[in-house]
Parts: C-alpha cells; sequence; structure tokens
C-alpha cells in the first residue's frame, strides 16, 4: 500500500521502547498536498473490551472503504486480537496500530486517503496515530478525532465549513472544523503525505449528513460488531 513507507518495526513491550519509536519516526513525516483529488477514501476504528488500559485487553479493528464521490462502500475488513500494550497517554497508537495493520492487510483495493479516529500532529510529540500508520503504509492520512487532544483554539462559525486554526507551543498543529450547521466541530489533523487544507477538504465532503464523516461512522459501527461477534464466538465454544 503505497511507496512511501518505513521498514515496518518491531512492536515495543515498555514505554521507553516505544518512545524510542515514535523518535525514530517522526522525522519521516511529510505534510503535503494531495497529488490528485482521492476516487477512494477508507475509514478505521477500533472497539475495545476488558479491563480498559490492559495489555490484554480484547481489540477489534476495522477498514471501510468507501467512493469518495457517492460515499459508497467498496470493501470492508475487520481483525481481532489483544493490545498487547497498556494504555499510556500519547502511546495510544502501539495499543491499535498491529490490530489496525492486519485489517488493511485484507484489503484488494487501495484506498486513497486513510481517515483514522484519532489524532496525527495534534500530539505532545508530533506523532500520533495518523502520523505512525502513515509512515508505515506510505498511505496518505489524516486524524479526525472528536475532540482536540491539546492546545489553544477559538470557536468557529456556526456554519457548515467554518474553520479555527489549533496551535501549541506557536505551532498549527490541527483546525477544528464545523461539518453541520451548529454542531460542534471535530478536529482534522495532518498525518502524512497531506497537508491541512486538503485533510479539511477530505472530511469535510465524507460529513455531508452527520457531525461525523461517513467513514468515522461505518468503521466504528464495524468495529463494534466484529468485537461482539468475536466474543459471542468464544462464548459458543
Amino acid at each position: 500500500m503505497g511507496t512511501e513507507r518505513a521498514d515496518a518495526h518491531t512492536w515495543p513491550r515498555t514505554e521507553a521502547e516505544a518512545l524510542a519509536v515514535q523518535e525514530r519516526l517522526r522525522p519521516l513525516v511529510r505534510a503535503t498536498a494531495l497529488p490528485r483529488p482521492p476516487r477512494l477514501i477508507a475509514g478505521l476504528d477500533v472497539a475495545y473490551a476488558g479491563a480498559h488500559g490492559s495489555a490484554d485487553d480484547a481489540v477489534a479493528a476495522a477498514v471501510v472503504v468507501l467512493d469518495a464521490v457517492t460515499l459508497e462502500p467498496v470493501e470492508q475488513a475487520t481483525a481481532v486480537g489483544t493490545a498487547g500494550f497498556p494504555y499510556i497517554p500519547g502511546l495510544f497508537a502501539f495499543r491499535e496500530l498491529p490490530v489496525l495493520m492486519r485489517a488493511l492487510e485484507k484489503l484488494t483495493v487501495a484506498p486513497d486517503v486513510l481517515l483514522c479516529d484519532g489524532q496525527g500532529l495534534a500530539h505532545p510529540r508530533r506523532f500520533g496515530l495518523a502520523c505512525h500508520l502513515g509512515v508505515l503504509t506510505g498511505v496518505p492520512t489524516l486524524g479526525v478525532a472528536k475532540t482536540p487532544l491539546l492546545g489553544e483554539w477559538d470557536e468557529p462559525g456556526s456554519e457548515r465549513g467554518a474553520t479555527a486554526e489549533v496551535t501549541d507551543r506557536g505551532e498549527i498543529v490541527a483546525r477544528v472544523l464545523r461539518t453541520q450547521q451548529g454542531v460542534r466541530p471535530v478536529t482534522v489533523s495532518v498525518g502524512h503525505l497531506v497537508d491541512l487544507d486538503d485533510a479539511t477538504a477530505v472530511v469535510l465532503d465524507a460529513a455531508r449528513r452527520y457531525r461525523l464523516p461517513e467513514t468515522t461512522r461505518l468503521a466504528d459501527r464495524l468495529c463494534r460488531e466484529a468485537l461482539r461477534d468475536a466474543h459471542a464466538g468464544a462464548a459458543a465454544d
């Protein structure tokens, strides 16, 4: 999937190892304009069950690929496993990426843009989930989250498409975007191989009816179904 990708790394077991991975991969992030309008966009999300923070938590990942023009589903895939890494603020990606990568590998089509339910550059070390996934896959990737993780911003206008920049330590790290008239904005951040203007445009176009883009809505539903089905199968055994 893509040509500008980093070699896969060994998944860390400790906080120090995870921080070292982020430090090594962070310089590879590129914020660049998309070469062309996307034809296929993919939403990615995960659902958890378990101790809510344990490395043993059950995790289900989903990826849903949509036609960027019609927003009709083209393909979907899921994967189920365990988190393998405890919850530590700023290192959330290490709980989600292994199972997300397994779901992506099942696709037979190649998305032009990946939309993560999470952050990209809007991260304490400027290397959130969307950055990490983009660097590993070489596919343009952005983060779209329900709320900002950090930084300061003004409330955008109430109209659909209104935006305001999110700044942290003097840097623009994200943009809050009003996807529907009068609803709470979402937060868009660069992951890799996309700039903030293109990322904002992709998210707005994918959120034609609801606050969240259709990619997020469908991926959220699918990963919850996959987790439920996995638990039902385990109970039946």
